[in-house]
């Protein structure tokens, strides 16, 4: 499948650009499915899952891009219904829209669902955002480890062979300087990008490509 991995969603023009390439169709022609799943183990958390599924993050635009159809596809439900239910939809829709929150507690969830397995098979475009794109690391280092899942560790789907630093130099996130992602990288096994909120990494075959009006660095261990 066809990977759009964001900090902040699609928050300016380079980005929007490459989400469009990716479709190959204008988005309004466009289904999508969004993940709210990641917000659930912050706090706050659904009020932001609302705000995501509803399209009212201007800071993180994902869902009020003008889709042709939005749906939810809450991971903690699936392990309790007959894949036959929701897997049809997800192989049939353009796009996923994979909301920030806890990598570990979306891996977990992704992996409960049987989502993870689905995954590589697909040609759906997945669009994550901040722990939506993590995720697909091969893990996200103990800097990032919040909620715990049962088995420890600090494991993620393995995707990519790349990890991610994201919201760098946040203003609201004084820890996430490059200082910091620097020392992060140093623990890491795979080489990892530090990038800041008008970055996303297309992914293609395989192949990386940094979109970004911001700024970003590619760190190794």
């Amino acid at each position: 499948m066809k990977l759009l991995l964001t900090s902040a969603g699609i928050k300016n023009a380079s980005i929007h650009e490459a989400l469009v390439d990716l479709l190959d169709k204008p988005i309004a022609e466009c289904s999508a499915l969004c993940i709210p799943t990641a917000s659930y183990a912050l706090r706050n958390g659904p009020l932001m899952a609302w705000r995501f599924i509803s399209g009212q993050e201007p800071e993180c635009p994902m869902c009020e891009l003008g889709w042709k159809s939005v749906g939810v596809l809450e991971l903690t439900a699936l392990p309790s219904i007959d894949k036959a239910l929701w897997e049809p939809m997800v192989q049939e829709t353009d796009v996923l829209l994979v909301n920030g929150g806890d990598p570990l507690y979306l891996h977990y969830w992704m992996r409960q669902s049987g989502l993870a397995d689905l995954l590589p098979s697909l040609n759906t475009l997945y669009v994550g955002l901040s722990a939506g794109s993590m995720v697909m690391a091969p893990n996200i280092g103990q800097y990032f480890v919040g909620w715990t899942p049962p088995t420890g560790g600090d494991e993620t789907l393995g995707l990519v062979d790349f990890a991610i630093f994201p919201h760098l130099d946040h203003e609201m996130l004084p820890y996430n300087t490059l200082a910091h992602a620097e020392k992060w990288a140093a623990t890491m096994q795979v080489p990892g990008y530090a990038m800041d909120d008008e970055t996303a990494i297309k992914v293609v075959n395989g192949t990386a490509e940094v979109i970004s009006e911001g700024h970003w660095k590619l760190l190794t261990p």
